[in-house]
C-alpha cells in the first residue's frame, strides 16, 4: 500500500509493510542469519546491486527493513538504519560524522549515555566538544568553532524538560555548513518531526516509545537524504551494530499502537502534571503541557501534543525524592520510560548518584528532581499512588 497520503495513524499500522507470498496478515518472522539464492546468476546480481535481494542479516533483513521503512515514513526522511540499541544508534552517528579534530556541540542536559561516551571515549580519537544549554540559542552561537561538524540536540531534554526551538538552531547550523542531529525519543515521531525543522538525522531510542512495552531494546536513525543515510548505513553493517530480526518484529508490532498508546498517557499526564502543580509538597513542574512551563508557547508551536514525560521537584530534596521513590506502589521505580506502565526514578539517588550535588546542580537536575514516565493506567490510580507517596515526604 502507498501510504504517502494517508493518515498518521494508517501510516502506524501499513507503512513499510512486505507482502507475505503466504498471506500472512503480519509479517512473518525472518530468524536467519543468511539467506539462499535461486542460482549463481542471481546470487551474483544481488553482491552487485543489481537486483534487489537478501544476502546476510547484518546486511538486511525483511523483519529490520519493513521496521525502518516505517520510522522513515513517519519522520519523512530518506530512509531509516535500524540499531542493536538507542546507544549503538548513537555511535553510529559519531563514527559517521566526526574525525580527529572534528568539534560537537551537544545539548547540556541530554542523556546520559551519550553524554558520557562523548566525554570518555572520543577524546582519544581527538573528537572536541562542548556542551551547552540548547535552550539558549545563543550559548550555540558562542560554542561554534571551525571545526564544528556536528549539533546533536534532545528536545524535550531529559530530565529537565528543557526545549530547543529547532528551526532556529538548524537555521544557525545551516549557515556554518554543521550537520544537526536530533534525538526524538521523548517526542516519536507522533508528537514532533525534526526533519520538518531542517534537521539532518533524527534518531531514536525504540526501547521507549516506539516499541512501547518495555520488552526489547532498539534503535534507529532516520536520514533526510541519500548520501547521508548511506554513509551512516556504511559504518552500521561494518561494525556491526544490527538489529535480530525478532527484536524488529517486536518493535514493528509496538509501532501500531503508538498513537493509541501515546494519545492516552498524554491525557493522563495533563491531569497528572495539574494534580502536581497543586500539591503542597511539590516545588515546581516542568511540563510542556502547563503554562507555567518557560517554554510553553514554543512547545505548542514546535509539538503536536505535551508528551508523557513529567519532571517535578518535592519538597525536602534528596531525602524527600528517595521517600516518594520507596513509598509508590503502581508506579515502577525504574529507569527508562515511554512504556504502558508508569514509570518513576529519582535522579539524584539514582542515575545520577555518582555526581557531587554542584555537578547535578549545574546540568539542572536538583537534588529534589522526580522525573515521571507517564503510563496508560486510570487516572485515578496513578493520583492516588502519587498522593499516597508524597504524604509520607
Amino acid at each position: 500500500m502507498d501510504t504517502k497520503n494517508k493518515g498518521f495513524t494508517s501510516k502506524l499500522v501499513h507503512s513499510g509493510n512486505i507482502p507475505d507470498d503466504k498471506g500472512s496478515a503480519v509479517t512473518p518472522i525472518y530468524q536467519t542469519s543468511t539467506f539462499s539464492f535461486r542460482d549463481a546468476d542471481h546470487g551474483a546480481r544481488c553482491f552487485s546491486g543489481e537486483e534487489k535481494g537478501y544476502i546476510y542479516t547484518r546486511l538486511g533483513n525483511p523483519n529490520i527493513e519493513e521496521l525502518e521503512n516505517a520510522v522513515a515514513d513517519l519522520e519523512n526522511g530518506f530512509g531509516g538504519i535500524a540499531a542493536a540499541s538507542g546507544m549503538a544508534a548513537v555511535n553510529i552517528v559519531y563514527l559517521t560524522l566526526l574525525s580527529q579534530g572534528d568539534h560537537m556541540i551537544g545539548h547540556n542536559a541530554l542523556y546520559g549515555p551519550s553524554r558520557g561516551i562523548m566525554e570518555k571515549l572520543y577524546p582519544k580519537y581527538g573528537v572536541e566538544y562542548d556542551f551547552v544549554d540548547a535552550t539558549n540559542i545563543q550559548e550555540i552561537e558562542n560554542a561554534i568553532r571551525p571545526n564544528t561538524k556536528l549539533l546533536y540536540l534532545e528536545t524535550p531534554a531529559n530530565p529537565t524538560m528543557g526545549i530547543t526551538d529547532l528551526e532556529a538552531a538548524v537555521n544557525l547550523a545551516k549557515k556554518h555548513d554543521i550537520l544537526v542531529c536530533v534525538d526524538n525519543t521523548f517526542c516519536s515521531p507522533y508528537l514532533q518531526r525534526p526533519l520538518d525543522f531542517g534537521a539532518d538525522i533524527v534518531l531514536h531510542s525504540m526501547t521507549k516509545f516506539i516499541n512501547g512495552h518495555a520488552d526489547i531494546v532498539g534503535g534507529i536513525i532516520v536520514a533526510k537524504d541519500e548520501a547521508l543515510y548511506n554513509e551512516l548505513k556504511f559504518v552500521m553493517i561494518n561494525v556491526g551494530f544490527n538489529m535480530d530480526p525478532h527484536q524488529a518484529w517486536l518493535a514493528r508490532r509496538g509501532l501500531k499502537t503508538l498513537s493509541l498508546r501515546i494519545d492516552k498517557a498524554q491525557e493522563n499526564s495533563v491531569k497528572v502534571a495539574e494534580f502536581l502543580e497543586s500539591h503542597p509538597k511539590v516545588d515546581w513542574v516542568l511540563y510542556p503541557g502547563l503554562k507555567s512551563h518557560p517554554q510553553y508557547e514554543l512547545a505548542v508551536r514546535q509539538m503536536d501534543g505535551p508528551g508523557a514525560m513529567i519532571s517535578f521537584g518535592v519538597k525536602g530534596g534528596l531525602e524527600a525524592g528517595k521517600k516518594v521513590m520507596n513509598n509508590v506502589k503502581l508506579a515502577l521505580l525504574a529507569v527508562s520510560l515511554g512504556g504502558i506502565e508508569t514509570l518513576i526514578q529519582h535522579p539524584a539517588s539514582m542515575t545520577h548518584s555518582k555526581l557531587s550535588s554542584e555537578a547535578r546542580e549545574t546540568a539542572g537536575i536538583s537534588d529534589g528532581l522526580i522525573r515521571l514516565s507517564v503510563g496508560i493506567e486510570n487516572i485515578e490510580d496513578i493520583i492516588a499512588d502519587l498522593d499516597y507517596a508524597l504524604s509520607k515526604v
